[in-house]
């Protein structure tokens, strides 16, 4: 069995949120903040391009053909380095589509990485800090809503976010840390 050894925010731009699109750019930022960002050349047959997606990301698909890495590469580099840690994603189904197409033109297995939605990690922040400080079980649901409205709140108070891989993922990670913080706020407050 594989340890899980930290928590990785990830993130993909696409050609198109067409059936046909495809990955164009990837992006992760570890907990510890070290982060990675790629431009994806498109495969042969990946031809689908949507001109209203790419006036939201910004990124050309002549940007692509000449600035990107292979699919092969940018797949091997994203098992090599993430193979065994948790990958969390906003948009899980989104992005486990961009990631599955990504990894079988790279001809590995399209479930060599798995994602997570990053609700999921936003919830085990909390009630890790939560179990850990010895805060009661049954305030556990109320605290946990509270925080993530919070930090919703403050998250939204922000630029929107930059439709930029490695800057929505370090968003992502922001809004991690912001949440573990007011939970360890709580946690740290007299019962």
């Amino acid at each position: 069995m594989v340890e899980v050894v930290d928590t990785v925010f990830l993130d993909f731009e696409a050609s198109s949120l067409g059936k046909h699109g495809y990955p164009i750019e990837v992006a992760w930022v570890f907990a510890s903040g070290e982060a990675e960002s790629h431009l994806i050349r498109p495969a042969s047959s990946w031809t689908d391009w949507a001109a209203a997606s790419e006036a939201i990301h910004g990124i050309s698909r002549s940007q692509l053909v000449a600035e990107g890495s292979a699919v092969e590469d940018v797949g091997r580099r994203m098992v090599a380095v993430l193979t065994g840690h948790m990958l969390y994603a906003t948009a899980p189904s989104w992005d486990g589509q961009w990631l599955s197409k990504l990894l079988r033109a790279a001809g590995l297995p399209r479930h060599a990485l798995r994602l997570h939605d990053t609700e999921l990690a936003h919830r085990n922040a909390v009630l890790d800090i939560l179990h850990a400080a010895d805060v009661p079980v049954n305030r556990h649901e109320i605290i946990l809503r509270d925080i993530l409205q919070e930090a919703q709140r403050r998250d939204d108070e922000r630029q929107p976010p930059a439709h930029r891989a490695l800057a929505d993922a370090k968003r992502e990670l922001g809004l991690w840390q912001t949440i573990r913080g007011l939970a360890g706020e709580i946690a740290t407050r007299p019962v």
